[in-house]
């Protein structure tokens, strides 16, 4: 069983980081997926996972507040919005176009959905992993 969580983890985790690149695919919901597989499937895949600055901050953020920062949801909405706009124009095709503005907008209004970290928690978490990773 543990292999089948490991195997999960570590799609999610490379399926997140093509989620930076890629605005369809929801890098934190993907992130946590893959945290609560490899916490289950191996401490160690879950520990080296976590010595990802990025996926780290991610994980912490969502554990510790239930929120995003406000800077990655602009970053986030903004990426998808241009990319999905360039979309539209290059397809040219009313369905295609219609379906990309709808997934745009679920995306959106997930990401929208999520309470946003104030500047203060944002603040001290950071802080607080730079700790844990000085220790």
């Amino acid at each position: 069983m543990k292999i089948l969580w490991n195997v999960v983890g570590i799609l999610a985790f490379i399926l997140g980081a093509c989620g930076l690149f890629l605005p369809i695919l929801p890098t934190t919901p993907l992130w946590l997926l893959a945290a609560y597989c490899l916490l289950k499937g191996s401490q160690s895949l879950y520990e080296r996972a976590m010595s990802v600055r990025l996926f780290n901050s991610i994980v912490t953020t969502y554990q510790v507040y239930r929120a995003i920062p406000l800077h990655a949801k602009i970053i986030a909405i903004s990426t998808l919005w241009i990319t999905i706009i360039i979309s539209c124009i290059i397809v040219s095709k009313w369905w295609l176009t219609t379906l990309l503005l709808l997934i745009a907008t679920g995306v959106t209004w997930h990401i929208l959905s999520y309470r946003t970290l104030t500047n203060e928690e944002w603040k001290r978490l950071k802080k607080e992993v730079e700790e844990r990773r000085n220790q």
